[in-house]
């Protein structure tokens, strides 16, 4: 992976990032599934050595990106900025340009787009190589969870474990083509803080025992093609009934019965979004978990996107 050789007059080296956004947890995979979605962040980083500024940033995209931080409080920069402080590189002032089609605190992985495409351009622009196990590390630190970080620096169905060393242990499994994933949006917000916030601290055996079980029998399903085992493989105890209280109308998404076409559904993430995963009628499912929130007057947003096999790539 190598920056454009082609700079702008008066800069320094120029590298560009795409990286998907992502869904995570799938149910029961609290903090270790990981999948990725065509839904985009692309970041281009223009090195100015000689401006003032650290870090300027321009932003398109979704339209919460007009609130986002235009300076070095950026989410973009604070993760160059943090390799290059354990790594000893000198980062030169950079002028970022972010198209961004990932909402904003969904579920949809934003933050881990940001963070990966972040720690990927410091080591186009300054040539100092990390391998992916080393990004992977970086940015799981950073982020505090490895779920949406392997997913979008992957790509594809991700599982992944820390283990006592904080070295982020990760398996891509071959998604099926054909299942598709229906993300349904609220207008609500809710950041990963809040949600996280909600959970408990301990938990009982018999609901810690419930999602080991449902979390190999997802990846069992995944690997063997049973895909009929996944209604009951996408239930979980450990984080969805503690969420389903922060947004109005989560509670009757996650509680829809079995419909045709649709093989499971879960929080996306922290929430809010909902996720069904479907083989058929993608638009009349996504219309059914819109009218969970409908019944609330709050107005959600359908996408029906497929699952993202190449994770971050350099442009």
């Amino acid at each position: 992976m190598t920056s454009k050789t082609k700079p702008d007059s008066g800069s320094g080296p120029v590298a560009e990032v795409r990286l998907p956004g992502s869904t995570s947890n799938l149910g029961p995979g609290f903090d270790s599934f990981g999948l990725a979605l065509k839904l985009y962040l692309t970041i281009k980083a223009t090195a100015r050595p000689d401006s003032a500024e650290i870090c300027q940033v321009r932003t398109t995209g979704a339209k919460e990106n007009a609130a986002l931080p235009k300076n070095a409080t950026n989410l973009i920069y604070r993760a160059m900025s943090f390799v290059a402080k354990h790594e000893q590189v000198t980062l030169p002032p950079v002028e970022l340009d972010v198209h961004n089609d990932i909402p904003l605190a969904s579920g949809l992985g934003s933050s881990a787009a940001a963070i990966v495409g972040g720690i990927k351009l410091i080591t186009l622009l300054t040539d100092h190589k990390l391998s992916d196990q080393a990004i992977q590390s970086y940015a799981t630190e950073f982020e505090g969870h490895p779920d949406n970080i392997a997913a979008t620096l992957f790509g594809g169905f991700v599982t992944s474990c820390t283990n006592a060393a904080a070295e982020v242990h990760t398996l891509k499994f071959d998604w099926p083509a054909h299942i598709k994933v229906v993300v349904v949006s609220p207008e609500s917000q809710l950041p990963t803080h809040v949600a996280r916030a909600a959970i408990p601290q301990k938990f009982s055996r018999a609901d810690a025992v419930y999602n080991l079980q449902r979390s190999a029998l997802f990846t069992a399903a995944i690997a063997q093609g049973r895909y009929d085992l996944l209604w009951e493989a996408m239930k979980d105890r450990l984080h969805q009934p503690y969420r389903e209280s922060l947004v109005p109308g989560l509670s009757e998404a996650l509680a829809l019965p079995k419909m045709t076409g649709l093989l499971g559904i879960a929080l996306s993430g922290a929430g809010p979004s909902i996720l069904g995963l479907v083989e058929d009628q993608a638009d009349e499912i996504g219309k059914r978990i819109q009218d969970c929130f409908k019944k609330h007057k709050i107005r959600a947003a359908v996408r029906i996107l497929e699952v993202e096999n190449n994770g971050c790539v350099s442009l």
